[in-house]
């Protein structure tokens, strides 16, 4: 394997929530509050002792009001030309959910992309100010996107554009989703 081809390692955030935590002059303490997660958990995230489920990412990210995407890239400050990320690559759980996901794009970006395998979390609500693509490799998913609901199966694709309100869910186990963003 070469040196731009990634190992299956789950991407290392602890420096990255660190570096954004001290640039908005939180404490771990309100950090907690903030999250609902304990302050021992987020310092073992910190110093990458525990690696976070997506959802528990998403939470860390929305208070220091950042995304999880830019979270994950900040982990791999690489600025590689080409880069492969191979199939077997990493993936971080949904929370519980059994779901997982996947970054296939590493590094700070202009692209997004992720790959949701399993269960999605249909509380948690996103509103970008970039715009986004949801395509349905396998199963099925219901989106709600601007106030309007969606069953996509297969082959299917959803767009928002920067600001719309959506979220979404798979409805069958097997589902695999495809989230393409741009960075603002």
């Amino acid at each position: 394997m070469s040196g731009t081809e990634g190992a299956a390692e789950a991407p290392r955030v602890g420096a990255a929530v660190r570096r954004r935590r001290r640039a908005r002059e939180l404490t771990l303490a309100q950090l907690a509050r903030a999250t609902g997660l304990s302050a021992p958990f987020l310092s073992q995230i910190e110093n990458d002792r525990a690696r976070p489920s997506m959802r528990s990412l998403q939470l860390i990210a929305d208070a220091l009001e950042t995304t999880a995407v830019r979270l994950l890239a900040a982990a791999d400050g690489s600025r590689r030309a080409v880069d492969v990320v191979r199939a077997d690559s990493a993936a971080v759980p949904e929370d519980g959910a059994g779901g997982r996901v996947r970054p296939l794009v590493r590094g700070q970006r202009q692209l997004h992309a992720l790959e949701f395998t399993g269960r999605h979390d249909w509380q948690r609500q996103f509103r970008h100010p970039h715009d986004e693509l949801m395509y349905v490799v396998a199963g099925a998913v219901e989106a709600e996107a601007d106030g309007h609901r969606y069953e996509l199966g297969p082959g299917d694709t959803l767009y928002c554009t920067g600001g719309v309100t959506h979220r979404w869910r798979a409805l069958s186990p097997g589902s695999r989703v495809l989230l393409v963003g741009v960075a603002e």
